[in-house]
């Protein structure tokens, strides 16, 4: 049974999530204030709060190293124990930029351009402003800590002193190249990331978490087991699928639409490109331009490759008038889009700019939202759980302040999404005006091994393209109606969710998904005879098997088949031949001994169908 995070959670990690990020913003100031203070010259850019922490980006004189951090910790700490006051002070534009432009800060200005004109313009200080000192400094370095101070323009939230912070909770993790604004043509910045918590236990778990999480980093465990590339000689983002890896997508696709067509859908395949036109009728070419691709020319038409499925299942909708008789209508599709990402975005698997997403689009009659929904959280409860996972955070998003269609029919959409989640039995969040401009949407994050959580399916109500598209349907009365077009995904993309299963399962995948199931080791040349023999009949019986070519002694081949993460091991000797057996080990269960092949397949069909 699945069991979705309690909304007792919730209101505690939101509590956190608003003291953090005090915490976390307020760390961020104090970094920035260390390094101008150790590294004269530095001007600073931006400096965030991220999911476990915060970063500064910096543009300094000289190249800082992971060696430095230490020194920029202890000056940390040491404005930390200064107890110094978190000022806030609204000012303005002309006489702020006037300031800025003395303290040759080019990259604050930039940010004060980008603040819109009606918006209150608000800067922190670190400490009370000395009016006594040349207004050409941040900070009074030759004085009582007491006196010290910092400021950078911010919207906040920050806390009150600085004291408030365990000078323990908090540590530098790492540095990185940033561009200036994501832009490669712009300079590149120095990035330090840092993380903070309220408590020097929280900061170790954190820590101990993190070391976890780069043990199961897709990108390392993708290179060690030969599973995915990204080859920079054809572009950056684009993913090259080896052979053990595309074995786990065809396992997982091949099981993804057995699973839809036995839950009612149809399958579709539609083109990697069409007409730009199609896209300024859905009007992706207006709101998501920068996200797409140039345009290319054929026989003086523009092309654009595409970015979405949506407007290519519409018009095989609108292919045909169809009568109300024949909705719902539910249509699948493994559909590939290309997405223009830049550089310094793009993350291994998890952010890609070619991508296969398993989109599915449902059009229905107004009242069979819910029943529909209801059906989606159903498949989408089944196939999470096969891969592994068994919590979920769940959130409803309804109507935001710019939005299409009428009161009438969002009601209806959003009634109908309630109606569902709560026939589910699923806990959620209600994200007030969280829902897109075209319709209120259910988002599922699913949660891993090691307790973090991954955004992957989404249902979208949609009342905007079926009136781009003027889609219909004949209704009982012979009038034209619109239909009710759902949006939804379950993986979200097959390279992102491949990321996260590799990192769910630390490369160890279950036999079920695992490239080879099983590998024979042959003790000597004597036994290929035999070992050839029962990799034939495993693989008659459905099961991917390998057998250890190598030659190496039999020490270094179980070896490698555990470095490997194979499931189960077969070792062929004399004796094996003889009594037609196998000495079997699986990574599950250990060592179990000889056992026949029957016995051996019987064994391994089950684990299969239980999806272990």
């Amino acid at each position: 049974m699945v069991s979705s995070l309690t909304q007792s959670q919730r209101d505690l990690d939101q509590h956190n999530s608003e003291q953090l990020v005090r915490i976390r913003h307020t760390c961020a100031h104090i970094m920035a204030m260390a390094v101008q203070k150790l590294f004269l010259g530095t001007k600073v850019a931006t400096g965030p709060v991220t999911d476990n922490g915060f970063y500064y980006d910096f543009d300094c004189p000289i190249s800082i190293t992971p060696d430095d951090l230490g020194k920029i910790e202890a000056e940390m700490r040491r404005i930390i124990k200064a107890n110094l006051p978190i000022i806030r002070e609204e000012v303005q534009r002309e006489e702020i930029r006037t300031e800025i432009a003395q303290l040759n800060e080019p990259y604050k200005l930039e940010i004060l351009d980008r603040i819109p004109p009606e918006a209150t313009i608000t800067r922190y200080f670190i400490g009370s402003p000395d009016t006594s000192t040349p207004e050409s400094s941040l900070f009074v370095a030759d004085v009582k800590p007491a006196t010290n101070y910092w400021w950078d323009l911010c919207a906040g939230p920050h806390i009150n002193f600085t004291g408030e912070i365990d000078p323990n909770s908090f540590q530098l993790l790492n540095i990185a190249g940033a561009y200036w604004q994501g832009d490669e043509s712009k300079p590149q910045l120095q990035r330090i990331y840092g993380t903070a918590w309220k408590t020097k236990a929280e900061l170790e778990a954190y820590l101990k978490q993190r070391e976890e999480a780069l043990r199961r980093d897709h990108r390392k465990l993708g290179q060690e087991l030969n599973l995915f590339s990204i080859q920079e000689e054809a572009g950056g983002g684009l993913v090259f699928w080896h052979p053990k890896g595309a074995s786990i997508r065809y396992i997982i696709e091949d099981y993804w639409r057995k699973s839809h067509l036995e839950s009612g859908y149809q399958l579709l395949y539609t083109p990697h490109v069409a007409n730009l036109d199609l896209w300024k009728t859905s009007g992706h070419f207006d709101f998501y331009q920068e996200n797409m691709f140039d345009s290319m020319e054929v026989e003086n038409q523009a092309y654009q490759i595409k970015p979405m499925n949506c407007p290519f299942h519409v018009l095989t909708y609108k292919h045909q008038l169809h009568s109300y008789r024949e909705l719902p209508l539910r249509w699948a599709e493994l559909g590939t889009v290309y997405r223009y990402e830049r550089s310094g975005a793009l993350h291994g698997l998890m952010r890609v700019r070619g991508f296969t997403q398993d989109d599915a689009h449902i059009f229905c009659l107004p009242h069979q939202i819910a029943d529909e929904i209801l059906g989606v959280l159903n498949l989408t409860e089944h196939i999470l759980s096969d891969f592994g996972f068994k919590n979920y955070e769940v959130n409803l998003s309804t109507r935001p302040d710019k939005s299409v269609g009428t009161d009438e029919v969002w009601e209806l959409a959003t009634s109908a999404l309630r109606q569902a989640l709560d026939a589910k039995g699923w806990n959620y969040v209600v994200d007030e005006g969280g829902g897109a401009f075209y319709g209120p949407k259910i988002d599922i994050k699913i949660q891993d091994a090691i307790g973090r959580l991954w955004q992957c399916s989404t249902i979208q109500v949609d009342f905007n393209l079926p009136e781009r598209f003027d889609m219909e349907y004949i209704a009982a009365d012979g009038s034209r109606q619109r239909p009710i077009m759902i949006h939804r995904a379950i993986f979200g993309s097959l390279e992102r969710f491949f990321g996260i299963l590799i990192e769910n399962y630390a490369g160890d995948f279950p036999l079920w998904l695992a490239p080879v199931q099983i590998r024979l080791l042959p003790v000597s040349d004597d036994v290929r005879t035999y070992t050839e023999s029962v990799a034939i009949a495993l693989q008659e019986a459905g099961f991917r098997v390998e057998i250890d070519v190598s030659g190496e002694r039999l020490g270094k081949q179980i070896r490698t088949a555990e470095l490997e993460k194979i499931p189960v091991v077969g070792v062929v000797g004399k004796k094996e031949v003889e009594n037609q057996t196998l000495s079997v080990r699986t990574r599950a269960n250990g060592d179990l001994g000889a056992i026949d092949l029957n016995d051996l397949t019987n064994r391994l069909r089950e684990t299969i169908i239980a999806k272990k």
